[in-house]
């Protein structure tokens, strides 16, 4: 008998009030819905509690709290410590603010090893630090099925490599990395391993000490919470590193020194029912799921379709990326949504991915993503409404 514990979709879905509505929503790389315990948490912070902190009054109290409990949920969902971890705006602007932070140390020809898989949120920051900086920034190829090319990340290592930012699924075409070994490989080179997580955290479980990175970066708002950004780095690291922050902010915890001005408390609220509901779920059940719905859309993709990534579910999240016969992105995602159909189309900022697909001046791709609260009828839908463009 499996140990899996199947996924009640019916009652997954009861959970979020923003999917009682005929339109299949298969844009969950680019935000997920929220389900309604979030949107109670953040209203009923700024309902019942809503202050600043340090106040020597109640609602001050219960915000320090929140702060504390935010930071819990953080460490839980991560695997890390929880003084470890830091909250901003976004994982953009979060990952801008980090990498300046530790550039203050950097020398000029000093080497960023980044991958074609990545999201421009974490090639960006370091294209801008090598034209401030002198800073050198090379790039791992992908293999033809859009793999990452382990032998070419060797090739790019040297001892003048400092870090290897790297994503632990590309947001564009779905395709996991070995976290590990890339992270083994940058230690062995004596550099850091940067990871980010977006586009993997609403899909499977993420334990910072197990991957062996020093730096991952998350966004809650694309696994079911609200729009936020969230980051660990080794305690080590926070401890060397001196943050752009203002004076009077305190030193403790390590994060806090990281995150500048007044946190969004509100969010944080939802953000910790966000990591509740994942863990009411359960990981096992939602791959399970997930798989299931992915191999489906794969077994039924018409042959006018091209799909850009990997044909099983082996390797990948149930993101996909495909192009249509003699119709452009955009026109097919245009028919999809007359048809209450929502899909991405373009680079989804993940530029150089669409450059060694050959799809960066031809519109991009379209792209589906799939997440446990999505069904197998919504996955027919999409299927048979491709069968008919």
């Amino acid at each position: 008998m499996s140990s899996v514990r199947s996924l009640d979709i019916a009652a997954v879905r009861a959970r979020f009030s923003a999917l009682d509505k005929p339109i299949a929503l298969f844009d969950g790389p680019g935000g997920t819905q929220v389900p309604d315990s979030v949107i109670a948490a953040m209203a009923d912070y700024l309902r019942e509690s809503n202050a600043n902190v340090s106040g020597p009054y109640a609602p001050s109290r219960e915000t320090e709290a929140l702060v504390g409990r935010a930071r819990a949920a953080a460490g839980r969902f991560l695997g890390a410590d929880p003084e470890t971890t830091i909250f901003g705006a976004n994982m953009t602007t979060l990952n801008f603010s980090l990498t300046r932070t530790f550039c203050r140390d950097l020398a000029p020809g000093d080497e960023i090893v980044v991958t074609r898989l990545d999201h421009d949120a974490n090639v960006a920051p370091w294209l801008e630090l090598a034209h401030d900086r002198g800073l050198e920034v090379r790039y791992v190829d992908i293999l033809p099925d859009t793999s990452l090319d382990l032998d070419d990340l060797e090739r790019q290592l040297s001892s003048r490599t400092r870090v290897v930012a790297f994503p632990l699924a590309s947001n564009a075409v779905g395709t996991r990395t070995d976290a590990r070994r890339v992270a083994e490989l940058a230690h062995d080179a004596g550099a850091l391993a940067w990871a980010d997580a977006v586009h993997y955290a609403p899909h499977g479980r993420i334990d910072v000490a197990d991957l062996g990175v020093d730096v991952l970066v998350c966004s809650p708002y694309k696994f079911f919470g609200p729009h936020l950004g969230l980051a660990f780095a080794r305690a080590e690291l926070l401890d060397s590193w001196r943050p752009y922050k203002v004076r009077p902010a305190p030193a403790e915890p390590l994060g806090a020194r990281f995150e500048t001005g007044t946190l969004a408390h509100e969010l944080l609220a939802g953000f910790i029912a966000a990591v509740a509901y994942v863990h009411s779920i359960g990981w096992a059940a939602i791959q399970s799921h997930e798989t299931a719905l992915g191999q489906r859309f794969l077994d039924g993709l018409p042959e006018r379709c091209t799909l850009h990534g990997l044909a099983t579910m082996e390797g990948c999240v149930p993101t996909f990326a495909f192009t249509v016969d003699a119709l452009t992105p955009r026109a097919v995602a245009e028919a999809l949504a007359a048809r209450e159909i929502a899909v991405w189309e373009g680079d989804y900022y993940a530029v150089e991915v669409m450059k060694r697909l050959g799809l960066g001046n031809a519109g991009g791709a379209v792209r589906a993503g799939f997440v446990h609260y999505n069904t197998a009828a919504e996955v027919d839908r999409l299927l048979a409404a491709l069968e008919e463009l």
